[in-house]
């Protein structure tokens, strides 16, 4: 059993920085790969950015290339996802998830966070 607690939402200018944390309970935070997903009001939700359990695998949407990076501390149980040049199209709800990226299953879901970037 792993729960999730992201923080570091709020409300920054286009352009601005964020970065988000994703702290987990639980001694199994090791060994599961992790995704930050977001959802927008009346869109789907979509994975943003993952990585493995070693951090030797890393994905990206398009939409985030270049401008988000995903990281983790497995010692301090924490995923980290630092979000540059931020756009308003970037507003979401941003949750952090644990599971298999390889088979597309994510079984442990934190609450979620706010992020708003003002025009």
């Amino acid at each position: 059993q792993v729960q999730l607690v992201e923080s570091g939402g709020g409300l920054v200018q286009s352009g601005g920085s964020l970065r988000l944390s994703c702290a987990a309970s639980g001694r199994t935070f090791s060994i599961y790969d992790m995704g930050w997903f977001r959802q927008a009001p009346g869109k789907e939700r979509e994975l943003v950015a993952a990585i493995s359990w070693s951090a030797n695998s890393l994905y990206y949407a398009d939409s985030v290339k270049g401008r988000f990076t995903i990281s983790r501390a497995n010692a301090k149980y924490t995923v980290y996802l630092q979000m540059n040049s931020l756009k308003p199209e970037d507003t979401a709800v941003y949750y952090c998830a644990a599971g298999n990226y390889g088979l597309g299953s994510y079984n442990y879901w934190g609450q979620g966070t706010q992020v708003t970037v003002s025009s």
